[in-house]
């Protein structure tokens, strides 16, 4: 039935050893893990007591758990050639009575500013409108889910974040997640895997290209993408957190200490 369940096994002797009793609650974390390193759930099964992904690679719980220490180490970034210049201090990130409508999307915004003002950048983030900002991000509401933004120009951020109203239905923390990555375009990121797309986003190997923007490998991340990498990867899952990997915060401290 399943032809090459030698991939990434450890014996089926030593995974039911470790298990006795509560060989579902192993499941249940392998499981987990696996989704939490990238692989879609609908490629994952479980058979006579042993989780499968790609109908023929047995995991084990340690693998599963390896995967995850990899995973830390395997993320990647890339910028725009225009960053946002150092007059720019205080972004105000001021969100559209549409937008703040929908309550993910609101709670969204203000997980992801504080994503931001949690790494101690020499750019801060606030909600709302203030007389000290220095630059000024609109957050509205588009169709769908997921988002849409821009690269900075000028030294400015971009000025705007489209934020699909479908994103709400999959709750806070993904909307804090796709809040994130729209901001982060606006301040110079490209998608980490912008080289191939499906990467994250599955179906046929897409470029998008330098284009006229850019795409330069941020020092201290490697240049390869994996799925669950980033919060700058292209697509999004169902099980993001929306919080940082290490890479995006390597990053963020590389261009904006």
């Amino acid at each position: 039935m399943f032809k090459k369940a030698a991939v990434l096994v450890a014996s089926c002797g030593a995974l039911l050893a470790g298990c006795g009793t509560d060989l579902q609650t192993e499941n249940q974390e392998i499981v987990s893990n696996l989704i939490e390193a990238g692989f879609r759930a609908d490629d994952i099964m479980i058979v006579d007591d042993s989780v499968y992904v790609g109908l023929d690679a047995q995991v084990s719980l340690t693998a599963s758990r390896e995967m995850l220490q990899h995973d830390k180490q395997t993320q990647e970034q890339f910028r725009t050639t225009n960053l946002v210049g150092t007059g720019v201090t205080k972004i105000c990130v001021v969100p559209t009575s549409q937008f703040n409508s929908y309550p993910n999307l609101s709670a969204g915004l203000d997980l992801a500013i504080d994503n931001y003002n949690s790494q101690g950048l020499r750019l801060t983030f606030a909600r709302g409108s203030a007389s000290d900002c220095t630059a000024t991000i609109s957050a509205k509401t588009t169709t769908g889910a997921g988002g849409s933004s821009g690269f900075p120009t000028g030294g400015k951020p971009y000025g705007t974040i489209n934020i699909g109203t479908g994103t709400d239905s999959y709750g806070a923390d993904v909307c804090e997640h796709v809040i994130t990555h729209e901001i982060g375009h606006t301040i110079g990121f490209r998608h980490s895997d912008y080289y191939d797309r499906s990467i994250s986003c599955g179906g046929a190997a897409s470029n998008e290209g330098a284009s006229n923007v850019g795409a330069i490998l941020i020092p201290g991340t490697p240049s390869t993408a994996k799925v669950g990498g980033s919060i700058m990867n292209s697509c999004f899952r169902a099980s993001e957190t929306g919080e940082w990997s290490t890479s995006d915060k390597t990053a963020l401290k590389a261009l904006y200490p």
